[in-house]
């Protein structure tokens, strides 16, 4: 008993510090959204500019996802995971020094081609050191620290961009940087030798482009929640992408309000991933998760549209927050359980369709904000609401099929 105990808090280290890196990472992120209004201003660009900026990021990681996560099997997990740190780093620092707008687009561009070496080799960790039993539960608690970066660095960069613009990235820079270290000489290596050296040959013996693997996923029995994972990271994107400039236009909130009402919706987000998900896996099941996960996103984002003051605005974007940060962790361990042994590969593959997701979805809402904003509210809310009932009669049709075997 005292040697299973041991074990468990030894497994715990690793799990914390790649907690601590997604934390950075998705911080990093999330650190642009009550600041680029004001940035885009500075350079006589419009809400399209904005949807091309932060759609460059997810193109990036659209594009090498899948590469770090097959080189990640070959190689492990631990060289990509720190690497990416840095490269992230770098990115953050560029950013805050930057002085014209095609400084901001490489900036975004280096951002979007490391933390896609950082998100699929920390989901690969998880999966290879974790049983099918514990999967939900280390993805879950992956998820919640996502979250609470992506939503707490909001806040950060609101609150640091009252005393400067480029104090937000400088501190994330940093800190990117110190993650990287601790990465790079204290996270043990959680694929072993004997596993990568085989993966290597595997992956020698089929070469296989990015548009071709993503075909092919589809047609597999990953494909139809690959194909989730677009639409949720699609209408994700629709809020990301214009929620700080829709607070800005309808509201005239300061870059400090919009980042207190992401710290309270990261919180919600935090504890949704680290205490929620993991028990709903257990009691009610993956699909019936993400079928709820998909409800409560979609009357989320109605609710948001029509919210009137600070108060209704905070409530409302945490409801719809719990129902995004349920579905994530929900879909990455349904993926994870049909890996069948390729996390790696299969964890870039979800970070690909997520990435190409993001990036449509953000050039969407740019475009949709110049006309109405409400629009890309309601593009979101009609697509999760659609994915909801699609996926009710997939999952039918599946019971169906297995009846008949």
């Amino acid at each position: 008993m005292e040697q299973q105990l041991e074990e468990e808090r030894v497994s715990k280290k690793p799990l914390i510090m790649l907690m601590l890196n997604m934390f950075v990472i998705m911080m990093g992120i999330g650190l642009v959204i009550p600041i680029l209004p004001y940035y885009i201003e500075q350079f006589g660009a419009s809400s399209i500019e904005l949807g091309i900026l932060i759609a460059i990021f997810s193109f990036m990681q659209f594009l090498l996802a899948p590469f770090w996560g097959r080189l990640s099997d070959r190689v492990g997990r631990k060289p990509l995971i720190a690497l990416g740190m840095f490269g992230f780093a770098i990115a953050e620092f560029i950013f805050a020094f930057a002085t014209q707008l095609w400084m901001l687009f490489l900036s975004r561009m280096l951002a979007g081609a490391f933390g896609s070496a950082i998100m699929p080799s920390a989901m690969a960790f998880v999966s290879d050191r974790t049983s099918e039993q514990k999967r939900g539960q280390g993805m879950g608690m992956l998820g919640a620290a996502m979250a609470l970066g992506f939503v707490v660095g909001p806040g950060i960069g609101g609150w640091l961009a009252e005393i400067n613009l480029a104090a937000p990235f400088v501190f994330a820079g940093i800190a990117a940087s110190i993650a990287g270290l601790f990465s790079l000489f204290l996270l043990p290596e959680s694929l072993p030798k004997e596993q990568r050296e085989a993966n290597a040959v595997k992956q020698s013996e089929v070469k296989q482009s990015q548009m071709v693997q993503m075909g092919k996923a589809i047609k597999s029995p990953i494909g139809f929640w690959l194909i989730l994972v677009f639409v949720m990271s699609f209408a994700l994107a629709n809020f990301q992408t214009i929620f700080g400039i829709y607070a800005l236009y309808q509201f005239n909130y300061s870059p400090s309000q919009v980042g207190t009402i992401m710290v309270f919706v990261g919180v919600v987000g935090a504890v949704a991933q680290g205490v929620l998900v993991g028990r709903l896996t257990t009691k009610f099941g993956d699909d019936n998760v993400v079928l709820g996960a998909l409800l409560v996103g979609g009357i989320g984002f109605i609710f948001m549209s029509l919210a009137f003051n600070f108060t209704t605005v905070l409530l409302t974007t945490c409801f719809f927050f719990l129902g995004n940060s349920i579905l994530r962790p929900a879909l990455n361990t349904t993926l994870s359980r049909l890996a069948d042994g390729h996390q790696g590969m299969v964890m870039g593959l979800n970070n690909s369709f997520m990435s190409l997701g993001n990036v449509v979805g953000a050039l969407i809402a740019g475009v949709l904000f110049e006309v109405n904003i409400f629009l890309p509210y309601s593009l979101g809310a009609v697509t999760l609401l659609m994915a909801f009932f699609v996926t009710i009669y997939w999952l039918s049709r599946k019971k169906r099929r297995q009846a008949v075997i």
